[in-house]
């Protein structure tokens, strides 16, 4: 012991048991750690030497040293842990018995040290993880009050939370694995929460921590908000500085005195988001990727990489294995001919022997049946199925049929007597679990289960038919996918008794089915196992001899007696050699976990059946029990010994118990499987000097299947043992577990088959399913079959080690193949939970799965957190889970979410139900309360990032219109000097002139009509009105304003008739008009700033607006957020001059400016662009004649007139063509909006335009009230054209779905579509009433990414729909130039639209935020080809393409296409991507998000969604977002932020404006729900 530690001080025994015991109760959260430690120091205080400290506490240092020589760790004295006291206890043991030290020290220990040691290594790497942010809303959610309490609720869920069942699921949630999971405190255990938590201890002060260093992570005191990140020290750690017991209120500080830090770009930014990112930057600086191997790029392919076999990889090197016998099966004589005959022989000889006691709840006996009861109630169960259900003439059961057996788990008595019932009718008994609707995970499946059986009738007990759900009438309601049953109650006193003269027929034991078991499959479907009644009885032999059972002995058993072991030995074996047996239900050992040793104790039992996760809740429970003894005990049949963790519960329990009778030989771990039946068990022995087989094994060898025993690296091994010997009179051999079942060599890893009469026949039903399993023929290398029997595959992966003795190392169902290697979920499980786990993980509940995500398995852990745990502990504990799993099993976890306690779905006895875990987590209906997803270091097979190849030179033939074999991508509208229409404007050169010729002409003819809210006209102008109030105007302009010709005026008015009056008024006065959106009056603090740069940057000499708006910019509110003095001078407009202006100006040149268009773009820059006279009325011209606008049309126009198209068509078109414009403000569809569509059917309007928000407004808002429209008399068959006015690539689902909507109000949808435009021209294309319709291509957006179009067709993968912008307006040409270096392109090729038209605008005025936007947008010429022609840039990519439709002058039509802005677009990898696509397939990803915008930040892709749901729902759409963005477009998310809905800016336009958002959380002021920073 002395150099264990303690400095040669021995323990008793009895202390260090009691220290166990202490280690094991702070593990299950039963004393708090201050109490632990009390109690432990006044346990050890005796035995300890007090040298004096500063403050006179006794600190200890103990030495763990491992014979091995692993490296030695100081622990602090409230370090002492469970491993280094028992194992030296074991040792003394291993020394005085046979002299010989043990092979093995326990496996809980090593795998938990190596999980420290792994964690230790790393800890000198220094991670820096950016912890996410989450509102103090979702904090407190998933504290204390926020968990349900265990499970108390009665029938077959009440086998609740003590275990966990790992029969379908691969993780024992507190089973079998999770020895680790409260030994884990040898290493670092019991630290307060000012201490570091790792096995180096840093001091910590409370007040100031480190954060960087996630090895080291301390609890802050104070858990409101996560640390702000802030400052950085050199080595990327963070000082976080903070008072105790502080707490921090989040308010979002203003843009820009938020603290200015610089990032790695030089940028000056706020400081705690970008600190995170710089923190994620750094950290994935240190990639850990192998490098991307160069290959063959084919032009249109991004090729992923795959996976390359790694050549220093481990192959089998061994011989190849023979199939191995069990000894024989004996036939003993007096062995019954079938079960049936063994229950005639009991029940008549020994009727009154005891066959099943049952207790109660209290662990008293319930009730005790014997063979004399259970023959003759089965005999009685039998009569009445066949003959008292339906009529004599037709019965509902005949021999043969299949009857669902529906029994709760307290109630073996009535399940067993049923079951032989079945048997002796000769029907066959399916036992299935009790249907709670509530929380039944996977109850659908088995109904579909018994409808595929032909399932009619169910049998059931009275108390459980009682607890069915019922409906109002007290039908039981037919669950969701169960067929209709008929519920039959089998209690003694509902039934008849059979006539003197009936007797079932007892038969030999022959092929018919005996019974159906049911398996839960990896996908969550269940299969029905069928087993022969010669396979029952076969197998029922093998176990006796197995298990050398003899009569009436007594079995304590603890598992589900309705499948699997516990039916094995608890119902048939027990059955065949008259044994009694003594059933623990689950709600007893909920209650008392030690129940079934104390029944051992009590009945004096020979043969337990057991799991892990019994015997670990033993340990934890067993106290202060002093009258335990274990001694009768022959046999402990470890039910899911096969799962590679139950090693360490078998040694934890044997350890404790040694000293209570227990002996090393009885415990005995057995592997079944449902096809396989039982596949091998350890036989229990009398010589306690041999020891058991153990396998110390490379858990990296095992990733390639092959056997290797540990090599010299002590970190990532797997000890496993053996589960005895082949069954009697069964071979197994092991075959490879993909392709064709070829025998594996010896030092091989392979599925298990077994060739017996003791196993399955079919899945029930399913022929092509049994084949592959039931059916396998297994063979040598040369091909040559090993038997002419078939082997059943057991599902089990393993190998057959010396001594015949078998192995299992995992199970198929568990196998995760990531990137070419396997890695098994149990092992995962396991290094998880020794991880810190009596600390954080509720129960050991954790499961592991994996989901495909581009082309590979991708690891997930989710894991049930203690109600106790902080956000710090929670976060630092998953990022030592990263570390521990990247170490020991080399492979990056995908995703890790923690979930609140009790919150994961259970199988009917506890457990995990995994495949429905995997399927919450799929459908992002998981709601995690932490998520850590790590697609940086996973995702190792993305394309190689693309290098620009270089373009065709102008070296490259050019032949006629021909570049490299194409026809040069050019196109142009109706050539306006040829149309030869009678336009009277025509002779105007400027539009104040043709006002003033209508208002001459036409006085009276109404030209602009203003609805309000209410669809009622609220204003309207005729031609010579509109010239009297511009008049007016001007002379107010002269006289008040004192302005010359040329000033320019900000017109700051809503939309209306106001505002054109005062447009015409200073063009009549001479002066510059420029329309301002005015302020907000709810929301000044953001939208005045705006109004007043604009004011500014266009250097207005005066302010002209209405007196309500007058009142308002000089209101309070206006001067907290702007200076209201620096204003210009303000003119009301509501009180005009009464006279007349001298003369009204002309300007003296078409090519003066007429106006100024100023507009924010979407990336956020403010540009004004000059409009000259000249391109005025040519712009006008051009719309007129698309549209055939006539002064006896009707124009029914919803859209803002502050800038491009929606103001020309607001102001201007209407004076050039004389056509009535019917005005509809969009804001008034906020509290009307079927105010437009309304408008368009009363006033029978052929044209409208409308903005895509408009658009949205009316399919949202109207969606569910067509009907009611209908009956209002809205009618649209009358329009033509419905023209979306947009500056993007259309959007054709809103534009479809807007079409499908109004169909049946007799909407047209080819009338539906929208025009182009942009800064240097406000309309290259609109629909118009002639021509063809638009047409929709689909491209391959892989193909985009890298400049290019590919057409695909209609639904491929990849493919993108383009619908085409709108016919090219006249006048207009276009030409597809490549923007670096502008040469054409051909037809059909992606590059920047260049427009040449004479409405094109003249230049900017000032572009404020970005001056290098030169003349060169509005003057540049090609590089090569047609040098001459001055074009204009248009900052947007698209192609041209011609078709076949022809226009309306005969020629064939170009469509243009365009993709997206050149500004928007982000470069990520070397390719371009447009933020739409990205953001549509982030909606498509959950239900619950609403919209959705993407940036980029330090080369990092920021996703923010809105979400619209419960903020509990937040955190599900991590995952989701990742997998999609993933899956369509090869890019890692690097930040997922979600927030409210509303949060992402949107212009009036409809845009997103991503640059303001990107500054809204660069500058923290989003108030996000929660931020996730994917490592």
């Amino acid at each position: 012991m002395a150099d264990r530690g303690l400095e040669g001080t021995a323990l008793p025994l009895e202390v260090r048991a009691r220290l166990a015991e202490l280690e094991l109760e702070l593990s299950e959260g039963d004393i708090t750690q201050k109490g632990y430690e009390k109690k432990r120091s006044k346990l050890i205080g005796a035995y300890l030497p007090q040298p004096p400290t500063a403050n006179g506490a006794a600190v200890v240092r103990c030495r763990l040293q491992h014979s091995e020589g692993a490296p030695g760790r100081a622990l602090h004295s409230g370090n002492i842990g469970v491993c280094d006291i028992r194992e030296a206890a074991v040792r003394e043991r291993a020394a005085s018995t046979a002299g010989n030290r043990p092979l093995f020290y326990f496996r809980f220990d090593v795998h938990t040290e190596a999980v420290q040691a792994a964690l230790a290594k790393h800890k000198e790497r220094k991670m820096a993880v950016p912890m996410p942010s989450k509102r103090r809303s979702l904090v407190v959610q998933t504290s204390m009050d926020a968990y349900t309490p265990p499970d108390t609720s009665s029938g077959s869920e009440d086998e609740g939370s003590v275990q966990g069942d790992s029969q379908g699921t691969p993780t024992s949630s507190q089973g079998s694995i999770n020895m680790e999971h409260w030994i884990s405190q040898a290493i670092h255990g019991s630290t307060t929460s000012t201490t570091s938590s790792s096995s180096t201890q840093s001091g910590g002060s409370g007040a100031a921590h480190r954060l960087a260093d996630v090895m080291a992570q301390t609890h802050i005191e104070n858990h409101s908000a996560p640390p702000d990140v802030t400052t950085y020290t050199s080595e990327h750690s963070i000082q976080v500085e903070r008072p105790q017991g502080s707490t921090t209120s989040r308010t979002a500080p203003k843009y820009g005195n938020a603290e200015l830090m610089e990032t790695g770009d030089g940028v000056p930014v706020s400081s705690r988001v970008s600190a995170k990112i710089q923190q994620l930057v750094n950290t994935l600086k240190r990639p850990k990727r192998p490098p991307l191997r160069e290959f063959f790029v084919d032009d249109f392919e991004e090729l992923l990489e795959v996976q390359q076999p790694d050549p220093n990889q481990p192959k089998p090197e061994g011989a190849q294995m023979l199939a191995v016998r069990g000894e024989q099966l004996g036939v003993v004589t007096n062995w019954p001919p079938s079960l049936e005959a063994a229950l005639q022989r009991w029940g008549t000889i020994s009727p009154k022997a005891p066959c099943l006691t049952t207790m109660d709840t209290n662990g008293k006996p319930l009730y005790i049946l014997t063979y004399g009861k259970l023959w003759t109630r089965s005999m009685k169960v039998a009569y009445n199925i066949l003959h008292k259900l339906g009529t004599k003439q037709e019965p509902m059961v005949r021999p043969g049929d299949r009857v669902a057996l529906v029994f709760p788990n307290n109630d073996p008595a009535a399940s067993m007597v049923a079951f032989y019932g079945c048997l002796l009718a000769e029907v066959v008994p399916v036992p299935i679990e009790v249907p709670l609707t509530r929380k039944d995970a996977g109850s659908q499946q088995i109904g579909f289960l018994l409808g595929s059986c032909g399932v009619t009738v169910a049998l059931t007990s009275d108390a459980c038919h009682k607890g069915l759900p019922k409906s109002p009438t007290g039908e039981i309601p037919q669950f969701k996918g169960w067929p209709k049953l008929l519920w039959f109650v089998t209690e003694s006193k509902h039934l008849s008794k059979p006539p003197r003269d009936w007797f079932p027929h007892i038969k030999d034991a022959n092929n018919d089915t005996a019974y159906i078991e049911y398996k839960t499959c990896k996908d969550g479907s269940v299969l029905g196992v069928t087993v022969t009644r010669i396979a029952l009885l076969t197998h029922c032999q093998a176990l006796t001899q197995a298990c050398g059972y003899t009569e009436a002995e007594t079995i304590v058993n603890v598992l589900d007696f309705k499948k699997d072991v516990g039916l094995w030995h608890g119902i048939l074996t027990s059955v065949m050699n008259m044994m009694h047996v003594i059933s623990i239900p689950y709600a007893l050992m909920k209650v008392n976990p030690l129940s079934w040793i104390q029944k051992v104790c009590q009945y004096k039992a020979k043969v337990a059946c057991v799991k892990s996760r019994d015997m670990h809740w033993a340990l934890v429970a067993h106290r202060d029990q002093r009258d335990i003894n274990l001694s009768s005990l022959r046999m402990l049949i470890v039910a899911d010994g096969a799962n590679p963790w139950s090693i360490s519960s078998c040694d934890a329990f044997l350890n404790v118990f040694q000293s209570k009778g227990l002996r090393q030989e009885v415990i005995c771990p057995c592997a079944s499987s449902p096809e396989a039946l039982t596949v091998a068990i350890r036989r229990p022995t009398d010589d306690s000097n041999q020891p058991p087989g153990r396998g110390v094994l490379s858990m990296h060898g095992l990733t390639y299947g092959v056997i290797r025993v540990d090599s010299e690296e002590k970190l990532s091994v797997l000890t496993v043992q053996d589960v005895g010997l082949v069954m009697p009179g069964a071979i197994m051999c092991s075959v490879k577990p993909d392709g064709i079942p070829q025998l594996c060599r010896t030092d091989e890893i392979g599925e298990l088959c077994v060739c017996a009469i003791a196993t399955g026949t079919s899945y029930y039903g399913l022929s092509g399913m049994t084949k592959n399993t039931f059916e396998v023929f297994p063979v040598t290398s040369s091909g040559a079959p090993v038997s002419e029997y078939p082997f059943v595959r057991t599902g089990l992966l393993g190998f057959v080690g010396p001594g015949g003795l078998v192995f299992v190392v995992g199970k198929m169902d568990g196998l995760m193949v990531v990137s070419g290697r396997r890695h098994n979920a149990d092992d995962i499980v396991a290094t998880a939970l020794a991880v810190e786990p009596m600390k954080f993980v509720y129960r050991g509940r954790i499961a592991v799965f994996s989901v495909t995500v581009l082309h590979d398995e991708r690891i997930v852990i989710v894991a049930e957190q203690r109600p106790d745990s902080t956000e710090e502990d929670s976060f630092q504990w998953m990022s030592r889970v990263l570390q521990a799993i990247d170490s020991i099993h080399q492979v990056g976890v995908y995703c890790l979410a923690l979930v609140p306690a009790n919150t994961l779905p259970k199988t009917p006895l506890g457990g995990i139900h995994l495949s429905e875990t995997k399927q919450l987590f799929l459908e992002g209906s998981l709601h995690p309360c932490n998520v850590l997803m790590c697609p940086h270091t996973c995702v190792t097979n993305l394309p190689k990032p693309r290098q620009k190849q270089p373009e065709i030179g102008p070296a490259s033939v050019m032949v006629g219109n021909l570049v490299s074999g194409k026809r040069i991508a050019q196109a142009s509208g109706r050539d306006l000097g040829q149309i030869e229409d009678n336009d009277q404007a025509r002779k105007f050169l400027f539009l104040s002139e043709v006002l003033q010729w209508r208002a001459q002409t036409t006085p009276d003819h109404v030209l602009y009509t203003l609805l309000n809210c209410r669809g009622a006209i609220a204003s309207s102008l005729t031609c010579v009105q509109l010239h009297k109030r511009a008049e007016k105007i001007a002379v107010m302009l002269l006289e008040r304003g004192h302005l010359q010709d040329g000033d320019h005026v900000a017109l700051v008015y809503p939309p209306g008739i106001d505002l054109i009056a005062a447009f015409y008024g200073c063009l009549y006065a001479g002066c510059v008009p420029i329309t301002v959106r005015p302020p907000h009056p709810q929301n000044i603090a953001t939208t005045l700033p705006t109004v007043k740069m604009i004011v500014e940057v266009s250097r207005s000499a005066c302010l002209m607006t209405t007196q309500l708006i007058c009142k308002l910019l000089r209101s309070r509110e206006a001067a907290a957020a702007v200076d209201v003095r620096a204003w210009p001078p303000i003119l009301d407009t509501d009180d005009l001059p009464k006279k007349r202006p001298a003369q009204i100006y002309k300007p003296s040149n078409p090519d003066t400016l007429a106006y100024l268009d100023f507009s924010v773009s979407t990336t956020g820059m403010l540009a004004g662009v000059k409009m000259c006279h000249a391109a005025t009325s040519a712009f006008c011209r051009s719309i007129k004649l698309q549209c055939e606008l006539y002064p006896s049309r009707e124009v029914a126009i919803c859209l803002d007139p502050y800038c491009g198209l929606g103001f020309v068509l607001w102001c201007l078109c209407s004076v050039y063509s004389g056509h009535q414009s019917i005005l509809i403000p969009p804001s008034e569809l906020e509290t009307n909006p079927a105010l437009w569509l309304l408008a368009v059917s009363q006033y029978k309007v052929r044209d409208t335009f409308c903005s895509y928000s408009v658009m949205e407004l009316c399919t949202k808002g109207l969606g569910s009230q067509t009907e009611s429209l209908k009956a209002r008399g809205l009618d649209l068959s009358r329009v033509r054209t419905c023209v979306v006015v947009a500056e993007e690539r259309p959007r054709i689902a809103l534009t479809q779905s807007f079409s499908k909507l109004f169909k049946d109000l007799g909407l047209h949808p080819r009338a539906v579509s929208t025009s182009f435009g942009c800064r240097v021209n406000l309309a290259i294309c609109l629909q118009g009433t002639s021509g063809p319709d638009p047409t929709t291509v689909y491209v391959d957006m892989r193909a985009l990414r890298h400049d290019r179009v590919r057409l695909v067709e209609r639904g491929s993968p990849h493919s993108l729909p383009l619908m085409e912008s709108g016919k090219i307006l006249p006048g207009v040409r276009i030409i597809i130039a490549n923007p670096e270096t502008k040469g054409p392109l051909g037809d059909s090729h992606l590059g920047e639209i260049w427009v040449h038209s004479a409405h094109n605008a003249s230049g900017y005025f000032t572009i404020y935020g970005d001056e290098s936007l030169q003349s060169d947008h509005f003057n540049s010429r090609l590089s090569f080809g047609d040098t001459q022609t001055v074009w204009a840039r248009t900052g947007y990519l698209g192609f041209l393409r011609r078709t076949e439709l022809t226009d309306a002058n005969g020629e064939r039509h170009d469509a243009l296409y365009v993709v997206g802005a050149l500004d928007e677009a982000m470069e990520l990898r070397g390719m371009r991507y447009h933020p739409i696509d990205i953001e549509t397939s982030v909606i498509r990803a959950h239900k619950s998000v609403t919209e959705c915008a993407v940036f980029t930040w330090t080369n990092l892709l920021v996703v923010v969604v809105e979400l619209d749901g419960s903020e509990q729902e937040a955190l599900d759409l991590v995952p989701l977002v990742t997998n999609v963005v993933l899956e369509e477009h090869y890019l890692v998310v690097g930040v997922v932020v979600v927030v409210d809905i509303g949060v992402i800016p949107i212009n009036s336009r409809g845009e997103k404006q991503r640059m303001h958002l990107r500054d809204g959380f660069l500058a923290d002021q989003l108030d996000p729900i929660y931020v996730a920073y994917n490592m």
